[in-house]
């Protein structure tokens, strides 16, 4: 292999040959350190996360055991003039000073004090 040299001066001018390595062989030299940790190794992880392991598609997972128990997440349709009136019943109570008002909270709250007695047929 031919080998460039280049030639540098030190403080006292003492002259030493110092070999010039080109880029790509700088680089192939330091990749096995570089790449000691495969980037790609918790793919797998990552792909049971995202999809599961073992089980058929569409399926629901087990329960995890560490998620809180007390309540669960659900999809209601509104009429937008419902989610308007129930925005701007938020808006009011933080204005108010209930600054941990929210639409939850709101629904709960109806919940609580509705007569099933009072309710109208159809709508």
């Amino acid at each position: 292999m031919n080998a460039k040299t280049m030639t540098v001066s030190t403080q006292t001018l003492e002259q030493t040959t110092v070999p010039v390595r080109p880029v790509r062989q700088r680089v192939l030299e330091n990749a096995p350190r570089a790449l000691a940790e495969n980037p790609l190794e918790g793919e797998e992880l990552l792909v049971d996360a995202m999809f599961g392991r073992g089980r058929a598609p569409g399926r629901p997972a087990a329960i995890d055991a560490s998620r809180p128990q007390h309540y669960k997440i659900v999809s209601i349709s509104l009429y937008n003039e419902d989610i308007e009136r129930l925005d701007h019943m938020v808006r009011e109570l933080k204005r108010r000073g209930h600054y941990k008002a929210n639409k939850s909270e709101l629904i709960r709250q109806a919940l609580a004090r509705l007569d099933l007695d009072a309710v109208a047929k159809g709508r």
